[in-house]
């Protein structure tokens, strides 16, 4: 009925409204990169902790070996302080000079 029309400033208000909601859905503290930021934070913890996990298992094990394989302990002994049964014999070799 009415057909008014508008001045060319009155479409710059909702563009402005418009460029200004998709910039803080882009940059802003919950906008898109700040999604993709967390979502590579939490990739990395996640393999850090299936890596923590691993190591974790692998202590168990050999803390349970430590406790109930003579064997194993021997070879810690052996490998780490340099320890001997009674009747062998250790022979030192001096080193190669390069």
């Amino acid at each position: 009925m009415f057909n008014f029309p508008l001045p060319k400033k009155m479409y710059f208000i909702p563009a402005g409204c418009l460029v200004f909601i998709l910039f803080f859905t882009v940059f802003g503290d919950k906008g898109l990169l700040r999604i993709f930021e967390l979502k590579q934070d939490k990739n990395k913890i996640e393999a850090r902790l299936t890596e923590s996990r691993t190591d974790n298992e692998k202590l168990k094990r050999e803390i349970v070996a430590l406790k109930s394989d003579r064997r194993y302990l021997e070879s810690i002994a052996r490998k780490d302080f340099g320890l001997v049964r009674s009747n062998e014999t250790i022979y030192q070799f001096p080193q190669e000079k390069k």
